[in-house]
């Protein structure tokens, strides 16, 4: 069985989408939660147990069908790609639980397309393989498609079918890359690609990078970054909220292919590629964050301005991919996990308060009290807290950390002016939303619908995500160590080749 392990992350979303789509869970509503729920549950508990066998025993792959590197198809998983693969399989138990309050009965489908969306997204974190990168795309591109019209409206078809057709362009330019990249190297197995390119010579070196450029267009497409992140706020904020809690990892899918890709093929040992992106990236993550900042400022409801904030994370995270050295990217997986599990719990948040609020729901102005102001108050505090980046919680260790690596990079000091001007925007944008929503209220003309109280499933996948702040302060050395180990086996070159070819010469 733990031989397999590294399987099981992929092959138990799978089996659970095809479960709840027979009887008697797909007839049955009370099994059909519950079985989606314990199924979420034992994805998880795999997911762990993989983290725990890759952080004792080192990186491993996993050949299907016994066909080794770089002929056959190869899971790949390291302490990066197995600490993403657990951290999305904690989102698809909380969006899973939430849900159970109602939000499933909005829509058809609701749980067997999350689990197909965490399959998608944990293949493609665990694959060592760029075709079969592309093949996970769609899987959750597909599953997301779907949970986009859930519940919906106009206003979510016309948000999704942007979506959709952005999406579109960029696969067939993710295939287009994915072919002049295998007409040069003779190979899409992403460690045979880094070992291979080193030799490149003429033409060929030209054509990798108009390959590897084409690369960066997808994966800025699908991480959301400007100027390809136009998609982003009004498909989030359409979207039922706890799908769009459960997006939020999908973002990181697009910068943990930048930092797969730009760290192990376009690397220190590429070459004449060697970073070629560096310099692209930089100035579009700095863009992102002004954007973004401006969006959170601009929103008009709490939503839109959670969806604004995931534009932030994305810019700082790529900033950071952009540094291109392990203490750049230790602070960047950190930041990544602390920015998933906030965002998440703002669009929760954000659902909780707008049914609360009756008529006037998350927009940000003068309205009905919440019914729960201790509650929800206290925990739109935390997170607030903690995507502003104040002390004592995670967005602070994240925020000192990612300042320091960036310190001595070549656009060190403008990275710091704008993301600390853009923190102020943050700090500015969300205390207005706050004080609006929970300080004032509108004593006339309130409409008389019953008081709403938070559902129990509710409460408790909130504070599932919203305790995460807390507790990686709470294990931040720990944390802290995991994050650089990762980072410093992204960065090794002969390490990360060694694993996945050494079977095969």
């Amino acid at each position: 069985m733990i031989q397999h392990l590294t399987s099981l992350p992929v092959l138990l979303p799978m089996l659970a989408g095809v479960i709840l789509l027979m009887p008697p869970c797909g007839k049955n509503k009370q099994i059909r939660r519950f079985s989606s729920v314990a199924l979420s549950f034992i994805t998880l508990l795999a997911s762990v147990l993989l983290l725990l066998q890759v952080k004792e025993m080192g990186s491993t792959t996993y050949a299907i069908g016994d066909w080794q590197a770089p002929f056959g198809i190869v899971l790949f998983a390291d302490p990066l790609s197995t600490l993403l693969v657990s951290l999305t399989s904690l989102l698809g138990l909380t969006c899973a639980l939430y849900a159970c309050a109602g939000d499933d009965e909005k829509g058809s489908f609701y749980h067997p397309l999350l689990h197909f969306l965490v399959l998608g997204v944990n293949g493609a974190f665990l694959t060592g393989d760029a075709f079969n990168l592309f093949v996970f795309f769609e899987v959750l591109l597909i599953a997301s498609y779907s949970l986009l019209m859930h519940g919906g409206d106009k206003h979510n078809t016309r948000a999704a079918l942007q979506y959709v057709i952005m999406n579109l362009v960029g696969s067939a330019i993710f295939l287009i890359a994915l072919g002049i990249l295998y007409g040069v190297l003779g190979t899409l197995n992403m460690a045979d690609m880094a070992n291979k390119i080193t030799d490149l010579q003429g033409d060929d070196v030209y054509l990798a990078k108009i390959g590897g450029l084409l690369l960066l267009v997808v994966f800025a497409l699908k991480g959301a970054l400007l100027p390809l992140h136009l998609w982003l706020p009004n498909t989030y904020a359409t979207a039922m909220p706890v799908v769009a809690a459960l997006f939020a990892i999908m973002t990181k899918v697009g910068v943990y292919s930048m930092m797969r890709v730009y760290t192990l093929i376009f690397g220190d040992e590429a070459g004449e590629l060697s970073h070629m992106a560096q310099s692209w990236l930089w100035w579009l993550a700095l863009a992102t964050i002004v954007m973004g900042a401006i969006g959170v400022l601009a929103s008009k409801d709490m939503r839109k301005l959670v969806a604004n904030l995931v534009i932030v994370s994305v810019g700082t995270l790529v900033a950071l991919v952009a540094v291109q050295t392990e203490e750049a990217s230790a602070a960047a997986i950190f930041y990544l996990v602390h920015s998933t599990l906030v965002t998440a719990a703002l669009f929760l948040l954000a659902d909780m308060i707008g049914i609360q609020r009756g008529k006037v729901a998350d927009r940000i102005t003068i309205g009905r009290p919440v019914t729960q102001p201790i509650l929800l108050g206290g925990a739109f505090a935390i997170a607030a807290i903690t995507v502003i980046g104040m002390p004592p919680l995670s967005g602070f260790i994240g925020k000192v950390w990612l300042l320091k690596a960036t310190f001595e990079s070549e656009y060190g000091g403008i990275f710091w002016t704008l993301y600390l001007l853009a923190s102020l925007a943050l700090l500015v944008g969300i205390s207005k939303a706050g004080s609006t929503v929970f300080w004032h209220h509108q004593n006339k003309g309130q409409d008389n619908a019953e008081p709403v109280k938070a559902h129990k499933y509710q409460v408790s996948a909130l504070l599932i995500v919203l305790l995460g702040s807390p507790l990686m302060v709470i294990f931040a050395g720990n944390m802290s160590e995991y994050a650089i180990e990762a980072a410093k086996q992204l960065h090794d070159f002969s390490a990360n080749i060694s694993v996945v070819l050494g079977e095969a010469k």
